[in-house]
């Protein structure tokens, strides 16, 4: 399959480094792609960018480089790849400890599949079509974001929040509810950790996203695409909530706004995404 000519149109013959070091100051990018001239289009435009990249034509390849002592601040992965598709590769990244933020890159334009994206821990779902400048800003976005939110997190670190039945460990990203654990992903974890830091406040649904894609980051269909992202995490929370004590209902909705922690539940405990 030949790669979008949006990303063929940008191509320049230059060489990228290949040997694993990087700049001094240089941001490293893993890029993950089995499909060659794709690949090779993509990394070229990155590098011509100011990046470092790391081209793999497999996840098992970039698994390698990484459990190898390989590095990287973002990485770019495909959907659709023989082996390991990209949704497994990720969740084997997780599964080692490593937060590094992940854009899918992929064909599929289907809403279903950048949920199960964004759900599993991904930062950004973004069709192959779309230009490399449409590409290249969302990259510096979610860059940024994360360095931020990583200074926020080092100041944070050590800490433990209880809230009632509620023990947040915020050194290991872990959340306990009456003593078992919930089982989320570091994403699901900063949006529970922002509400309930903002315990009986409406939160909006921007500042949710924020956690996830960095300030002023665009996505989704029409201005306020954006909320059908943070309503997925939300529903997920809960649900994981749910599976230990069926009662939970500390995480209300604030029709048209965003949502809000409550201690204690009245009547009517808003549910509704």
């Amino acid at each position: 399959m030949e790669p979008p000519s949006s990303v063929l149109a940008e191509f320049k013959q230059r060489t990228v480094p290949s040997n694993g070091e990087v700049a001094k100051g240089r941001t490293r990018i893993v890029l993950v792609d089995d499909d060659d001239l794709f690949r090779e289009s993509l990394q070229q435009n990155l590098a011509d960018a100011g990046y470092e990249v790391s081209g793999f034509a497999d996840g098992a390849s970039a698994l390698a480089y990484m459990a190898g002592g390989g590095t990287a601040e973002l990485i770019l992965l495909d959907w659709k790849m023989p082996g390991m598709n990209g949704i497994q590769v990720m969740r084997e990244v997780r599964e080692r400890g490593v937060d590094i933020p992940v854009i899918f890159l992929t064909v599929l334009s289907d809403q279903m599949y950048e949920e199960a994206a964004l759900v599993s821990g991904a930062v950004d779902f973004v069709e192959k079509a779309r230009s490399f400048s449409i590409l290249r800003k969302r990259v510096e976005l979610i860059l940024s974001g994360a360095k931020a939110q990583n200074l926020a997190n080092d100041a944070e670190a050590g800490e433990t929040v209880r809230r009632g039945h509620l023990e947040l460990r915020q050194d290991t990203s872990r959340a306990f509810w009456k003593g078992q654990q919930i089982d989320l992903s570091l994403t699901e974890f900063k949006m529970l950790r922002y509400l309930v830091s903002h315990a009986g406040k409406d939160v909006r649904y921007r500042e949710l996203y924020d956690l996830v894609h960095g300030k002023d980051f665009v996505a989704g269909p029409g201005e306020e695409g954006y909320r059908t992202n943070v309503r997925t995490f939300i529903k997920r929370i809960r649900q994981k909530f749910r599976a230990v004590d069926d009662s939970f209902a500390h995480i209300e909705n604030y029709a048209g706004f965003g949502y809000r922690w409550h201690d204690d539940i009245g009547e009517g405990g808003g549910d509704v995404c």
